[in-house]
């Protein structure tokens, strides 16, 4: 009953500041450069350097979920040594695709621990999930494609940060 109550009072409320509106030739203007910045791609995130067995690399962190949406869409170039760790608030079956992104690109879907559990071959523009054979994925690393078989990095390498593991770099105790 009180959810109901609150819902009606948010509607009487809503309703009676549309009436006192009702005249107004005020229109909200949008906001500057919306429409430009959906086909373009989101301005480069923060940055971590990662440790994949021997190679260092530098990845942009997308944490937000605006930022894990929008990815790496648009981009038209990445190189070699860098990519965007997607970080989600605790395990679950990922599934990545690859709308508006003409980079082809590699997945590695990372468990809690840092570890690499499986890497799947992005195709660029293709809107089809491509989804984690295991639930227990916190972490997704984007690369160029190919990069992990170039680089002879495979399923069971432990990825770690400049602050120590995944698990302590973003969810460390306070």
């Amino acid at each position: 009953m009180k959810h109901f109550q609150t819902i009606s009072l948010l509607t009487v409320l809503i309703l009676g500041m549309g009436m006192g509106c009702e005249n107004s030739t005020v229109t909200p203007s949008p906001a500057p450069d919306a429409a430009a910045a959906a086909d373009q791609p989101q301005p480069k995130l923060p940055t971590l350097k990662l440790w994949l067995g021997p190679h260092e690399m530098t990845a942009e962190l997308a944490i937000t979920p605006k930022e894990k949406e929008r990815g790496m869409m648009f981009r038209t170039n990445m190189a070699e040594m860098e990519g965007m760790l997607f970080v989600f608030p605790g395990p679950h079956r990922a599934s990545f695709w690859m709308k508006n992104t003409v980079l082809p690109l590699s997945a590695a879907y990372i468990d809690p621990e840092g570890v690499i559990v499986e890497i799947r071959e992005l195709k660029r523009l293709d809107e089809t999930g491509v989804t984690a054979g295991s639930d227990n994925i916190q972490y997704v690393l984007e690369t160029n494609r190919g990069w992990f078989e170039r680089n002879r990095v495979g399923v069971g390498t432990v990825i770690r940060t400049e602050r120590g593991t995944l698990r302590e770099t973003f969810f460390r105790r306070q």
